[in-house]
């Protein structure tokens, strides 16, 4: 297709193409964020001061030409500093949060292994878009099942104990006398472990259709010392869950499921009467322009890939994606027959349902 240039806005176009220059440089910058949190460069140098390239290098046991390469490429997308006139690179405390600190909830290298498992997917992708049929979640590069566990992990950390389970309404202490959870959908089981750690007194089952989440579940589960009060399955969110819940949890996954009201039943007939269902889903307009932002972004090219696949994959009644939206979530819940709905708290991620009889 032949363009007209002569209808082509200079300043518009210049506008376009510096904005790809920067998501090219982003795009290498990811990698070498990756390969300095593996090599533990960030570490090196965080709460040092600063210091040469011999000495970041010495530090973390690395090559000095290529680590003064990638310092000075670091210093260019402003995560470390540099001073010209002792020649030295320094990570501030900001920048350590997010590039050192592991757990830290700003914290967001391993996010990048997501990336990269979008690169190796890249042409399943292409395929599942042109014929539209579906990719589970277990076909994707096994880089995105460790990298979105991480990613999730620290957001978890820092607010779901403090803040989001004590937003509902009488869980808390009932979660400290003792009662029974369920986390479904639960990956390598971080919200598990941190209710678990949390609330010794109550008892939690982890649930997920993804063999490998559940092993990775259970050995930090024997590593954290909570096998006692924790348990991992295979099972499927249609699947009846094995008695009554005084909380059943679905973190980030109910608008992954092609089934999503079934699951949402099944949650239902295993609450106990007075019981809570705690849906934790990414942040989202129920309008479109309002989610044409950075994190937006995220989460709708992770729907395309991920999310809008694995429904699909399910041949379910719905394709909700990572950005459903408030309303077309409680009208889930309505139709799975819960009557109460409301949300509990939000983050610039995510949004807290607190959903009842």
């Amino acid at each position: 297709m032949a363009l007209d240039r002569q209808t082509i806005d200079p300043s518009t176009l210049d506008d376009l193409v510096n904005r790809a220059v920067s998501e090219l440089a982003a795009g290498y910058g990811g990698v070498m964020i990756d390969i300095g949190n593996r090599l533990g460069l960030y570490r090196a140098m965080a709460g040092a001061g600063p210091m040469t390239s011999h000495e970041v290098a010495q530090a973390a046991g690395c090559a000095e030409r290529y680590v003064r390469e990638w310092l000075n490429g670091q210093a260019a997308g402003g995560y470390v500093v540099y001073h010209p006139a002792s020649r030295t690179y320094e990570l501030t405390p900001e920048q350590a949060a997010v590039l050192a600190d592991e757990t830290s909830p700003v914290f967001m290298p391993a996010v990048w292994q997501v990336v990269a498992a979008a690169w190796a997917d890249a042409g399943q992708t292409a395929e599942a878009i042109r014929s539209g049929k579906g990719v589970a979640w277990g076909a994707h590069d096994g880089r995105l099942h460790c990298g979105v566990a991480a990613f999730f992990r620290n957001g978890y950390r820092a607010s779901l104990v403090s803040e989001w389970l004590p937003a509902l309404d009488g869980v808390v202490p009932r979660l400290q006398a003792g009662a029974r959870v369920a986390d479904i959908g639960c990956g390598h089981g971080h919200s598990t472990l941190l209710m678990a750690e949390a609330f010794p007194n109550s008892r939690f089952v982890g649930i997920d259709t993804h063999p490998a989440s559940i092993a990775a579940a259970q050995a930090l589960a024997r590593a954290s010392g909570l096998s006692d009060r924790v348990e991992f399955a295979l099972a499927d969110a249609k699947a009846p869950l094995p008695g009554l819940f005084d909380l059943i949890c679905f973190f980030d996954c109910l608008h992954d499921l092609g089934h999503p009201v079934e699951a949402a039943r099944r949650a239902r007939e295993a609450l106990a009467p007075d019981g809570t269902l705690m849906l934790v889903e990414p942040a989202a307009s129920d309008r479109v322009e309002e989610n044409l932002n950075p994190v937006g972004r995220i989460y709708y090219t992770g729907s395309t890939w991920l999310c809008c696949a694995h429904a699909i994959s399910e041949e379910g009644t719905h394709v909700l994606g990572a950005q459903a939206g408030e309303t077309r979530l409680a009208q889930v819940c309505r139709e799975a027959g819960f009557s109460r709905i409301r949300k509990a708290a939000e983050t610039p991620f995510n949004m807290i349902l607190e959903v009842r009889h």
